[in-house]
């Protein structure tokens, strides 16, 4: 026979899985507004029926309920949008660094622009046709000078300004390694406080979103894998566990222990990437030579190597790490350095090196108007090679303008005809073969000239240009792209993750009737009661 009391008990269960959701539904209200909450819901399950089954069990006329029980607490995710939601992150912190890095770069090189290495170049060649149009004025020849001046601080300029930004990138690469192995820190640590409390039935919800949020945040530097690892004991079976995090073979992250990751420059032996760009020692560029992973350990266990990246295991699935390791420059399996910035170096140092190398020629087979040197005077100087960084004109040229060798024959100081042969030099395309200059009725050939590939010095630099503004272009499309993709996963991911207030409200509305109905359900059971208790036997009376 049924206990008499068995409908409070019902009752009371009632009460008390109606109240947690209540509760529940008032937590979700609260961080409505909360970054990266999940809104939770109460798992309502009914308890056994009556009577229980086994030989003993009493008959009766059914198999009557006994109410309700709150199981667990869940959060609502869709673990298939939060592993798109991550990749496209990952897309889009490559795609705005790589943004970043060109418009920088496009400021510095100001192109088209009055004040631009091409500006530089036309206003010499320009200055160089006055000098041919009046060889024995003294003030067009220290123009011609002043402009060459101003053409070699352009190139100075533009090296310093690009390293300058080079050197920013690689301490961006030093900060985001040490954000990375923050967020590392902080996984490990709830991982643990996980492992705690999963064992005794609970679910640590807040924990989770808590969790989720930093691999959110990790996947915006490097495209990590992440599995998770049961805790064992009375966890429940849909209890997350605790977090594996994995690249390309290497665990960073294994239950309460991490790893700590180092960028290493390609000079001094175990030396961060920073903000120095040359190697005091040898002057070699400090490109990336290799990302280094400590061995795990709570907390890591620096200067033992438990494995590496290159540059090209992250190119897969991109990566703010990676574009910035892209920009600034890193060592590739040959052995030579690659990079946005040490690619448009480089290129700049071949055109000064180039321009330097084929005037000084020319020039050295001119004649000047002066006396005690009348020829094979250098006009530019700065090394060997000649690069972007240290290109200069020559002290004697600056302190005697009248060495500019514009005369095509000796003591002829009225012929301007040489000068007017080094403007030209302007459209001569640059390839293997060197070229010939035909003056006074002779070819003057030079075979050793350098090569632009056939290119002239600005169709040369304007090329460089055009590839920066192509690339800029595309970066700016290819981030756009990133954001649109990844608003579409935020949105689908908001529409089942987030807290909406309507829908709280209904569900407020709801619990809060049904622990009323469960309350006078109590109330009709205790009348009931009373009638069986205080009324029975006494009939008569």
């Amino acid at each position: 026979m049924r206990s008499t009391f068995m409908g409070l008990e019902t009752s009371k269960r009632g009460l008390y899985t109606q109240q947690s959701a209540l509760y529940t539904t008032g937590h979700n209200i609260s961080n409505a507004n909360t970054v990266g909450y999940s809104r939770q819901r109460v798992n309502m399950t009914p308890t056994l029926g009556y009577p229980g089954i086994g030989l003993n069990a009493p008959m009766t006329a059914g198999f009557i309920g006994t109410g309700v029980e709150a199981e667990s607490v869940q959060r609502i995710r869709d673990q298939f949008i939060d592993r798109q939601y991550r990749q496209e992150t990952n897309k889009l912190g490559y795609y705005e660094s790589r943004s970043s890095a060109i418009s920088q770069m496009e400021d510095v090189m100001s192109e088209p622009s009055e004040y631009g290495l091409n500006e530089a170049f036309n206003q010499f060649w320009s200055s160089l046709q006055d000098v041919s149009t009046n060889p024995e004025d003294a003030a067009s020849r220290k123009v011609a000078v002043q402009r060459a001046e101003h053409l070699a601080d352009t190139f100075n300029y533009l090296d310093t300004q690009l390293k300058q930004i080079q050197g920013n990138l690689g301490n961006e690469i030093d900060v985001s390694t040490t954000q990375i192995n923050s967020i590392l820190k902080q996984i490990a640590e709830i991982n643990k406080q996980v492992q705690s409390v999963e064992p005794n039935g609970y679910m640590p919800n807040d924990l989770y979103d808590a969790r989720d949020n930093l691999v959110d945040q990790l996947n915006q530097y490097i495209p990590v894998s992440v599995t998770s690892v049961k805790s064992g004991g009375n966890a429940l079976e849909i209890a997350e566990g605790s977090y594996t995090i994995t690249f390309n073979g290497v665990e960073l992250v294994k239950g309460n222990e991490y790893a700590e990751i180092t960028a290493l420059d390609t000079g001094t032996p175990s030396k961060k990437v920073d903000g120095n760009v040359d190697d005091p020692t040898t002057g070699a560029f400090n490109s990336l030579s290799k990302i280094s992973v400590s061995i795990l350990g709570n907390p890591p266990v620096s200067g033992t190597e438990q494995g590496s990246f290159e540059q090209k295991d992250f190119e897969v699935s991109k990566g703010k790490l990676l574009s910035l390791i892209n920009s600034y420059g890193y060592q590739n399996t040959g052995g030579s350095v690659e990079g946005y910035y040490p690619d448009m170096l480089a290129n700049l140092d071949h055109l000064a090196n180039v321009f330097a190398t084929v005037f000084n020629q020319v020039h050295e087979a001119g004649y000047t108007i002066d006396q005690t040197t009348k020829t094979g005077v250098t006009f530019f100087d700065g090394g060997t090679p000649i690069t972007a960084a240290n290109i200069k004109v020559t002290d004697a040229i600056k302190n005697n303008s009248s060495l500019i060798a514009a005369s095509s024959k000796e003591d002829e100081e009225g012929n301007g005809k040489w000068a007017a042969e080094l403007a030209k030099l302007q459209s001569v395309a640059l390839s293997n073969g060197g070229f010939n200059i035909k003056i006074d009725g002779n070819t003057i050939a030079f075979p050793g000239a350098p090569s632009l590939d056939g290119a002239t010095y600005q169709s040369f630099y304007e090329g460089l240009v055009g590839k920066l503004g192509v690339d800029g272009q595309e970066a700016k499309r290819l981030q756009y792209n990133a954001e649109t993709i990844r608003l579409t996963v935020q949105n689908n991911k908001a529409s089942i993750s987030s807290v909406s207030l309507d829908e709280e409200m209904t569900n407020m509305i709801t619990f809060q009737q049904a622990y009323n109905a469960n309350a006078r359900m109590i109330t009709v059971i205790d009348e009931t009661l009373d009638k069986i208790i205080n009324g029975l036997g006494r009939v008569g009376l």
